[in-house]
């Protein structure tokens, strides 16, 4: 793993998101507050107490969470959240 300060709150969020059932970005922020709804259906999450970032496209019809980024806070500040795809 890159960050191994980051695997338990990582596997903790995708356990939450596991479970949620968001039909809006509405129920997204109901969940996480600090959460950044952005266009395109993208999302930021702050894991770790915002010392890392994860951006996702969810597709809300489908109840799916695409993870298109995964770094830093700094790293995070470097790209486009809204075009950015994981490589």
């Amino acid at each position: 793993m890159l960050f191994p300060d980051a695997e338990q709150p990582l596997k903790a969020w995708v356990d939450e998101v596991k479970q949620a059932a968001w039909s809006q970005p509405a129920d997204v922020k109901a969940k996480y507050r600090n959460a950044s709804i952005l266009k395109n259906k993208r999302v930021v999450f702050n894991i770790k107490g915002n010392d890392y970032r994860i951006v996702v496209s969810v597709a809300y019809r489908f109840g799916a969470v695409y993870i298109k980024f995964i770094g830093t806070h700094k790293q995070y500040d470097a790209i486009d959240a809204e075009t950015v795809e994981l490589e």
